[in-house]
């Protein structure tokens, strides 16, 4: 299982650099979906893995513009969103599924736009101005949500068999 584990990780990783590759503005972009989608198929680590590597791709194909420590800063946001996103779903899931979903996928945008932001203000503040990071938050937040709502109905359409990943 493990094996599968592993090849369905790199397959996802090999989705976050497509999604990388589709810029909505700077080092946003659709990289994410197939974090979210692997956090809940393959669980939080692996999850975690891929969303972090996922951003690392964007940041690579975009030429770092926000400088290195920034985007290693954001890869562990997605890391800890992938993270975070994953158990409130599985939490909140086990006893109202819609609720679960709704609520993740809260917790996926709130950790990934305006926290990741408010935790990166010092070294980007110098850089972009107040009102440059607080123009990032609505388009950050809204290519999350898109990313972590395509995730959650690629899940739910998915069978049963490939749901289970984690639990073996």
């Amino acid at each position: 299982m493990r094996t599968k584990k592993l090849v369905l990780t790199a397959l996802f990783i090999a989705l976050s650099f497509v999604g990388s590759n589709l810029k909505v503005m700077g080092t946003i972009a659709f990289d994410s979906m197939p974090g979210f989608l692997g956090a809940l198929m393959l669980g939080p680590v692996y999850g975690a893995i891929i969303g972090g590597i996922g951003h690392f791709l964007t940041a690579l194909t975009s030429g770092f513009p926000l400088s290195l420590p920034v985007h290693l800063i954001t890869m562990i946001g997605m890391a800890v969103t992938m993270t975070a996103f994953t158990f409130v779903y599985k939490f909140v899931g086990r006893k109202n599924q819609l609720a679960g979903m709704v609520l993740s996928t809260i917790v996926g945008v709130i950790i990934n736009g305006p926290l990741t932001l408010l935790v990166l203000t010092p070294l980007l503040l110098p850089v972009m101005g107040k009102a440059g990071i607080l123009g990032l938050v609505p388009v950050l937040s809204l290519v999350a949500a898109i990313n972590a709502i395509v995730a959650l109905l690629v899940y739910k359409l998915l069978p049963r068999s490939m749901k289970e990943y984690e639990n073996k």
